[in-house]
């Protein structure tokens, strides 16, 4: 039960794309992610995902829609709802996410993580 920076953990790295575990509860995990530029479209068939922005902005887009979201906002991605985050400068989210969770959903490439890190 020890307590979490954000900041700090934050400052332990640079990578795009490459979420890193933070904390657990209750088959769900914490992360920290900080990415800049187009991500990938995709879905997750069984999975909700929550992104927090703690520095920056990004725009989620949609396939009908784009939603900017700005420093302590928040946004719930359904299951199953395609979508594709896109920072247009770094930006460092937090995802809250069941454990199962692959970062690229439906789609397997370069910038899946098969492994995560735990910082």
């Amino acid at each position: 039960m020890d307590k979490v920076n954000l900041i700090e953990k934050l400052a332990r790295f640079d990578d795009h794309f490459r979420p890193k575990v933070i904390a657990e509860l209750n088959g769900q995990m914490v992360k920290l992610v900080k990415f800049q530029g187009p991500f990938v479209w995709h879905h997750h068939d069984a999975e909700d995902e929550l992104f927090l922005v703690l520095a920056g902005r990004f725009c989620m887009e949609f396939r009908d829609r784009m939603v900017w979201l700005e420093e302590g906002e928040m946004l719930v991605v359904p299951r199953g709802v395609e979508h594709r985050p896109y920072a247009p400068e770094e930006v460092a989210v937090l995802l809250f996410e069941p454990a199962a969770t692959l970062n690229t959903g439906n789609l397997r490439d370069e910038r899946t993580v098969e492994e995560l890190e735990r910082i």
